[in-house]
């Protein structure tokens, strides 16, 4: 699974673990989170997120 980085903060959205708390479950793809989520730290779009190196 990946790990998808904030352009603009650094957040981090892991894919095995995904946000619980925001009704992504574990283990949900980049591809299945909603289109119009945002960074929960800074509400950056989700085009402002880039794959980080593996």
């Amino acid at each position: 699974m990946n790990q998808w980085h904030c352009d603009l903060c650094g957040f981090t959205y892991d894919e095995n673990t995904g946000l619980p708390g925001e009704g992504i479950a574990a283990g949900t793809p980049w591809a299945q989170v909603p289109a119009d989520w945002t960074c929960p730290d800074c509400s950056a779009p989700k085009s402002d997120f880039t794959l980080a190196d593996a």
